[in-house]
């Protein structure tokens, strides 16, 4: 029945339909099969989505959808680009920059792969990068977003694993910081090891302080997320609502850009993207516990019993198949369909759920960027207009890379769990 189940599934997603609808349909096929009560399933979805910190994702996804509507991102890469674009291969920088605090404003890789892509694409291929070069470091540079904070898929595995949101941002701070400076030494060595890489013009000083004055806006907007929830000053949810306040202000008040029009296509847009979570999530619950009905968690905690598989050989048996997985699901769609079923398993093998929740961001990054599904792949496909062969050459170095930091995390897990000790999350 478990087999039945997973093929099921893998079956209905490969066909193209919605997520949530084949989460959906499969819980309900399951619950047909085995004669349940399929009236439970209002139940089901009612306490999976009775969670306040579900009210944290529109108020995220509003901020980034504003900031990126006044084209706050603009002035952003310019500070980066005014910064180092002058030094022999320092545009790679700039764009890894770029995406590093751009990531602390969206949560989202797509978005920042988008935004950032489509800025330094046209100015590094004019200055001299190869085109597969380029490719490489904007789809690597835009998985930042899931792991420095704030970061949606952190959220939804806070949700599932009841861990501390705090905790998990904090967690996801040294390795995101540690893989954006481990993706900009590559990206450098390699601007300077292929192509004729020409540097811009040294801008002067005053130019670099009109740039670095401009971006303030943005620049600004981690410490007063980030700090206002380590310095107790507000909850995680009440983070988000000020972060959607700060960014609303910003683009009325300062930027000035934002029309009436502009403002309903934005909270459009964030009501669509959130009602499409929402639909996974509830559609996810089913799926929980349409798999707790079958004894699936049960069945795989008997089995890591049996096998006596010890903490180490239980994570490397989950990250290869979290990885294998990626190569053909969504990110939401793994850590919706995989935490509630391994969950238990972690409990028992005393695996701290944050530092496991660092190694699934870093697992998810790379399902960003593996084909045959990879979304940054055809994000950087769709600006570029480049052929899909070609983009998955430039990031097959970057792939290494972060396989590289997710062993590093794994091997210290200090690298992830030092931060939330220090601010009083626990180890």
């Amino acid at each position: 029945m478990i087999l039945v189940i997973l093929a099921l599934l893998i079956a209905l997603l490969m066909t193209g339909m919605p997520i949530f609808c084949a989460l959906g349909l499969a819980s309900l096929i399951v619950m047909a099969l085995l004669e349940h009560n399929v009236m439970s399933m209002a139940d089901t979805i009612f306490s999976s989505l009775d969670n306040p910190l579900l009210a944290t994702l529109p108020m995220f996804a509003f901020m980034a959808h504003i900031m990126i509507k006044a084209k706050v991102i603009d002035d952003l890469y310019d500070m980066a680009n005014k910064l180092v674009g002058h030094l022999r291969g320092g545009l790679s920088f700039a764009t890894i920059l770029s995406c590093t605090i751009f990531a602390t404003i969206s949560g989202s890789s797509v978005a920042t792969a988008l935004t950032i892509g489509s800025a330094s694409i046209p100015q590094m291929k004019r200055f001299g990068y190869r085109p597969r070069d380029t490719y490489g470091v904007i789809a690597a540079g835009g998985t930042l977003g899931i792991l420095i904070p704030p970061s949606g898929p952190m959220i939804l595995y806070a949700i599932v694993t009841n861990a501390s949101i705090g905790a998990l941002f904090l967690a996801g701070l040294v390795p995101g910081l540690m893989m954006a400076a481990i993706f900009a030494g590559y990206s450098w060595f390699q601007a300077r090891a292929h192509g004729d890489v020409r540097a811009a013009e040294w801008p002067g000083l005053p130019a670099i302080g009109r740039a670095l004055w401009n971006s303030i806006w943005a620049v600004m907007m981690p410490p007063i997320i980030l700090g206002g929830i380590y310095l107790g000053i507000f909850t995680a949810s009440e983070a988000a609502a000020v972060g959607a306040a700060y960014a609303l202000a910003v683009a009325l008040l300062v930027y000035r850009n934002v029309t009436l029009r502009d403002l309903i296509d934005v909270t459009f847009e964030t009501m669509r993207t959130s009602a499409m979570l929402f639909m996974i999530i509830a559609a996810a619950g089913l799926f929980g516990h349409a798999v707790t009905i079958v004894r699936l968690p049960a069945e795989i905690m008997e089995s890591v019993a049996a096998m006596g598989l010890s903490q180490a050989g239980f994570i490397l048996a989950v990250m290869l198949a979290i990885f294998i997985l990626g190569m053909f699901l969504e990110t939401i769609a793994i850590i919706l369909i995989t935490t509630p079923i391994i969950l238990p398993a972690m409990t028992a093998l005393d695996i701290n759920p944050v530092w496991y929740g660092v190694m699934l961001m870093i697992n998810l990054e790379l399902a960003l960027i593996t084909p045959p599904v990879g979304m940054n792949l055809f994000v950087i496909k769709a600006i570029s207009g480049a052929p899909l062969a070609e983009v998955i050459r430039g990031i097959m170095p970057y792939v290494v890379l972060l396989i590289l930091g997710l062993f590093m995390v794994w091997l210290f897990p200090e690298l992830s769990l030092w931060l939330p000790t220090q601010a009083g999350f626990g180890g």
